[in-house]
């Protein structure tokens, strides 16, 4: 049995934590920053701990201050939420080394899958489609390479294996510059990285961004919980999320949900997880797994009526899975949109003091959120201020139900991103459906 809980985050996912133990008569432990002391599950929490000034070093990444803040609070387990530690294997060690149940996968698992080569060879054994590729550095044999890539198919992707920041990438459309386009990009890698090592993979022009949510008990069992399509994202970062994914068949969500599950029966995977991919012409390219609870979880919670919170500490706590994989059932379309404190031109953060905030309501409208009247953003951390999620029955009521709910969400005193969600939810091909990672930046460039 857990009966109190650290909650190792900050924000709306540790609100929401709190909100999850209360139900389930669990006790809880609020560390926070010297700025965070005005949090509302900060106010809200059974006890309070002050473990470091506003720098995320020295406080909610600093794994001494949280166990031993643990430790001083008699708590039995630790959630780590998501960022900050959550994907932290040494981290998760800590915690149980420690004697408190970590809230999350084993610590090996989140290695094996924070490692991209390890982590492309489990998929690969557990048959989960993977990105075609070289599966490791290319040779110096132009024929090999030709071959290869002439496998792999154009048009081809040739990148830096210690590249970064975009650096170190080429696409090769056509085969006579294939060698000299190898050779360019181990020039630069040389020249870059001192490492000329290069390999080869299939280059997706106009992919989705689709992920599997996925649940195991540690001991082999495992179910997923459908799809959700993230590909409404900028600069990598994802601005609104929906469930299901549309588009897809009843015999590809289940073939490719399956196929997640036999990789976490493989894994013995413990907890929430995620598995991303890229998907384009009806296929499916693993790209990695996040092993926590994701922000956009709300969505897959609408569709399911499940509570993923809850079902991480009752598998934390030792038992089994609330539920069997024909218990989980799609109900309707949900959306949710990212409200985050900053400049809609120039999207730059804006913290700042809230004059004045209301959330909307309504039917099939929930709004997850740490902010309030007179609360000041400070500009330590994550512009994220809110999560709007709306379920309706279908996504085009969806659509207009939340297009009436950034309508009455009123944040004044500082500057927020509704503006950018109306331009989407108004645009024709969001409402259409099925837009590609590139959407978003295409729609920015427009005047």
């Amino acid at each position: 049995m857990i009966k109190k809980i650290l909650i190792a985050n900050r924000g709306e996912i540790a609100l929401r934590i709190l909100r999850a133990c209360r139900e389930l008569g669990i006790k809880t432990v609020a560390v926070h920053s010297t700025t965070d002391r005005d949090l509302m599950h900060v106010k809200l929490a059974d006890e309070t701990i002050c473990i470091g000034p506003a720098t995320p070093a020295e406080s909610y990444l600093n794994i001494p201050r949280i166990i031993a803040a643990a430790e001083i609070s008699g708590a039995d387990a630790i959630h780590p939420g998501y960022g900050f530690l959550s994907e932290n294997a040494d981290f998760a060690e800590s915690v149980e080394s420690s004697g408190f149940i970590f809230i999350g996968p084993r610590a090996e698992s989140i290695r094996v899958m924070g490692d991209k080569v390890a982590a492309i060879q489990n998929m690969k054994k557990a048959g989960v489609p993977c990105v075609p590729g070289s599966n490791g550095p290319i040779s110096d044999n132009a024929e090999d390479n030709i071959n290869m890539a002439r496998e792999i198919g154009y048009p081809i992707m040739i990148k830096a294996a210690g590249g970064g920041g975009g650096r170190g990438m080429r696409v090769v459309r056509k085969e006579e510059d294939l060698i000299k386009f190898i050779e360019m990009t181990q020039a630069e890698a040389k020249m870059a990285f001192n490492n000329d090592m290069v390999y080869m993979e299939k280059f997706l022009e106009n992919p989705r961004h689709i992920e599997i949510q996925v649940f195991g008990d540690g001991e082999g069992n495992a179910i997923h919980l459908y799809e959700r399509d993230c590909s409404t994202q900028r600069r990598h970062q994802k601005v609104i999320e929906e469930a299901p994914a549309i588009g897809l068949t009843d015999e590809q969500r289940k073939a490719i949900g399956k196929r997640c599950v036999d990789a976490c029966k493989l894994l013995k995977y413990r907890g929430a997880g995620t598995f991303e991919f890229l998907y384009e012409n009806g296929e499916f390219y693993f790209i990695e797994m996040n092993t926590r609870i994701q922000v956009e979880h709300p969505v897959t919670e609408a569709i399911t009526n499940l509570d993923l919170i809850k079902e991480q500490i009752r598998i934390a706590a030792g038992g089994t899975l609330s539920y069997q994989q024909e218990d989980v059932q799609i109900n309707g379309h949900a959306i949710e949109c990212r409200i985050n404190a900053e400049d809609p031109d120039k999207m730059l953060p804006c913290p700042g003091k809230i004059d004045i905030y209301h959330a909307p309501g309504g039917p099939g409208v929930r709004v997850d959120s740490h902010i309030y009247s007179q609360y000041f953003v400070p500009p330590n951390y994550d512009s994220m201020i809110a999560k709007v999620i709306v379920h309706a029955r279908n996504r085009d009521i969806a659509i207009q139900r939340m297009q009436s709910a950034l309508e009455e969400m009123i944040i004044s005193g500082i500057k927020t991103n509704i503006p950018l969600h109306h331009r989407i939810l108004a645009d024709k091909d969001f409402q259409k459906g099925g837009t590609n990672i590139h959407y978003l930046e295409k729609l920015l460039s427009q005047a």
